[in-house]
């Protein structure tokens, strides 16, 4: 843990509009209603901020909610806030509803709401471990997860030697419920907590733990990534796969279960009551990072109110923007969260090549082998058709005709690893999987060596094969850069009439590997979502906390985002500064906003004036100004340069400053161009340090 450092509103549409924040102007899906109906459970937001802030001790916190609660005649509410959050949780009647509007120091009441987790979860499509990336990263750190719980039994959270200094101010606790006792808790998961009441205990399915222990398998997927030991060793339906580790090994887990499974998996998801709750006790239990993979909210609601707290209690906060790109714009909407976007496309590589040196390019990570190629659906079993050999089901092939042969499998009726596990057990020494229509490839984690081609290869390849039976090809792995990342069209992007650029970055969010609880009857399995790329964003938060214990989480979001590397063809309201990096910023220059300024900003409706790491700016707005600052340990110059703009002129000044460690500098972007609305412009301003660092900051002009 790091040292040293109006009226009621009906609905949180209305709160935002107070606070100086945008609502869109259409409905999405994440819209609900604005005020709770009676018996429904009510989240009430009061004046003042909580004990996180400074502003007020627990007990006057407490003393003015029993004052309104008193004063409407309700009894004890289900959930009561008092860290990152002054407010409560409870069911009111229609005459306590209609009491509670004349009370003085009511900010806002709000309906609960259910949000969907912001990712989903593959039992099927592993695809292989890479050996850890680090060994050592995040020590001393507490990342605290926002989501369905966690699986103590996963080797990823073993004890292991070499996790490095505990933490030195977390005050968690290590709550009891089914399957899960004190002794769960560990150096490594050093906290754990459950909150079920506004989900409601009689709506969760019976296989669902009452207990911090994970049933679904997103939150130890998440929490794996994040923080998950290095070099441990995946194994998938006995066969070894590799090695495993998370962004930052030795950082610590505590775990936030406010995530559900209903008996309809449809109705899955997290009550906004008891993550309100889970982000209150976190703050209180002194988390560094504070991870939520949770979609579900576009506008500032009471979770993002109590996100503001945790960030005044200088907690890193991370969030998914969402998966429902095509319906919603990125969710939390906040400057004082870390938005997260997913990318796709990163993927190990592959080549199928013919004996005169043709080759062709799929998705796939085999050794290097040779082999007589043989159609499948011409190797079929005494008693199977044709079409059921040429898609490889089980069963349908002939040993005779496959043994020690690379077997080319057409895809479709059955699961791409069944394929190869047919394959396997006709004793086929390799498979080529093709599409027969345009589609997707992957490299999943196969039961024989396997690449997989693309319909325009497919269809050459199985030609030259009907034409040469019996003729050896090459399989091989393709070294170097597995991809180049495209933004997810699922994941969420920013809207371009809001105050702030989001997402603020991107994360791979496609099939990542991820540790699973025992109860899914796997122990490793892969997901895909913006909640992947906000594992990844937390375990790089905990990196630099690791390192830097002192910096101020404020400082943190800013190395952090602004060190992504553009995505091409991407806008900047898809992708915020880019992919994030692999490991921890190593540039110098942060730009900072001071806990109390995001009160203040919000009162005078001047979000758009904070230092934040980015820019967005309408039509009419043609200056603005941001500071920066040298965060490291040495003086420093850095320069700085304008690009992607294509419609407009954009200048800032000066172009170089030389500072100080600890010292600032102002600059000021102006833009000279078209006036009336138009199309998005978008660039970006690059400091370059002269050790070597690069700080990108993203830019949106709107119309």
């Amino acid at each position: 843990m790091r040292t040293g450092r109006t009226r009621r509103l009906l609905g949180y549409g209305a709160l935002a509009l107070a606070l100086g924040l945008s609502v869109p102007a259409v409905a999405t899906a994440d819209d609900v209603p604005l005020t709770p109906a009676p018996g429904e459970l009510a989240l009430v937001t009061l004046t003042g901020a909580g004990t996180s802030a400074g502003r007020a001790e627990a007990s006057e916190l407490l003393a003015e909610q029993d004052a309104v609660l008193t004063a409407i005649g309700a009894g004890e509410p289900v959930y009561r806030w008092t860290t990152a959050l002054n407010g409560f949780a409870t069911r009111l009647t229609a005459e306590q509803l209609a009491a509670l509007d004349d009370q003085p120091g009511v900010a806002s009441v709000e309906p609960d709401s259910i949000r969907p987790l912001a990712g989903r979860t593959s039992l099927a499509a592993v695809r292989g471990a890479a050996t850890s990336p680090r060994l050592r990263g995040g020590a001393g750190v507490v990342i605290g997860v926002v989501d369905s719980g966690i699986a103590p039994e996963s080797p990823a959270f073993a004890v292991v030697p070499g996790l490095g200094a505990d933490p030195e101010a977390f005050a968690g606790a290590c709550v009891e419920g089914d399957g899960w006792t004190p002794d769960d808790c560990t150096r490594k998961i050093v906290g754990a907590r459950w909150y079920v009441d506004g989900f409601g205990a009689d709506r969760v399915r019976s296989s669902e733990s009452l207990s911090p222990r994970d049933d679904l398998g997103h939150g130890t997927q998440v929490s794996s990534v994040a923080a998950g030991n290095a070099g441990v060793s995946v194994r998938v339906d006995d066969r070894d796969a590799g090695f495993f580790g998370g962004v930052a090994p030795q950082a610590r887990i505590a775990a936030y279960k406010a995530c559900w499974g209903a008996p309809d998996p449809a109705d899955d998801g997290c009550s906004t009551a008891d993550v309100v709750s889970a982000v209150d006790a976190a703050v209180a239990d002194g988390v560094d990072v504070l991870t939520l993979a949770l979609a579900g909210g576009v506008r500032i609601d009471t979770l993002q109110m109590a996100l503001l707290g945790a960030a005044e209690a200088d907690v890193v906060v991370i969030g998914a923007s969402g998966n429902a790109g095509r319906s919603s714009y990125a969710a939390h909407a906040a400057p004082w969260v870390t938005t997260v976007g997913a990318a796709v496309g990163r993927m190990p590589r592959a080549t199928v090549t013919l004996p005169g040196g043709r080759s062709w390019s799929g998705g796939g990570r085999p050794s290097t082998l040779r082999g007589r190629a043989v159609l499948a659906q011409d190797a079929a079993a005494p008693g199977a058709s044709r079409r059921a050999a040429a898609q490889c089901r089980l069963g349908a092939l002939d040993s005779r005709l496959v043994a020690d042969r690379v077997v080319v499998c057409q895809r479709g009726a059955i699961g791409r690893i069944d394929k190869s596990e047919s394959v396997a057990q006709a004793g086929g020494r390799a498979m080529v999987l093709v599409n027969r229509r345009p589609g997707s490839v992957t490299a999943d984690l196969h039961s024989v060596p396997t690449v997989h081609l693309p319909a325009s290869a497919g269809r050459p390849f199985s030609r030259w094969v009907s034409r040469h039976p019996g003729a050896r090809v090459t399989l091989s792995r393709v070294d170097g850069d597995p991809g180049t990342r495209r933004t997810a069209r699922w994941s969420a992007s920013g809207d371009p009439r809001g105050t702030l650029v989001k997402p603020d970055a991107t994360a791979d969010g496609d099939a990542v590997l991820g540790a699973l609880p025992d109860s899914t009857g796997r122990s490793w399995g892969v997901f895909s979502g913006s909640s992947a790329a906000t594992a990844h964003a937390s375990g790089l938060a905990a990196l630099v906390l690791g390192e830097h214990p002192d910096r101020s989480a404020s400082v943190v979001r800013s190395l952090l985002t602004t060190s992504a590397r553009p995505i091409p063809g991407s806008s900047v309201l898809d992708q915020g500064a880019g992919a994030l990096p692999g490991r921890a910023p190593t540039a110098h220059l942060a730009l900072e906003v001071a806990p109390e300024q995001w009160r203040r900003a919000m009162r005078r409706h001047r979000l758009a004036r904070l230092n934040t790491s980015s820019l967005l700016m309408p039509a009419r707005q043609r200056r603005a100004v941001r500071t920066v600052t040298n965060v490291g340990s040495r003086p420093e110059y850095f320069s700085v340069t304008a690009r992607g703009f294509t419609s407009h002129r954009v200048r800032v000044q000066p172009l170089a400053v030389r500072l100080a460690p600890g010292e600032s500098a102002d600059f000021t972007v102006t833009v000279s161009g078209p006036t009336a609305p138009g199309r998005l412009d978008d660039g970006m301003l690059v400091w370059r340090g002269a050790r070597g660092g690069v700080t990108r900051l993203p830019v949106a002009l709107t119309r």
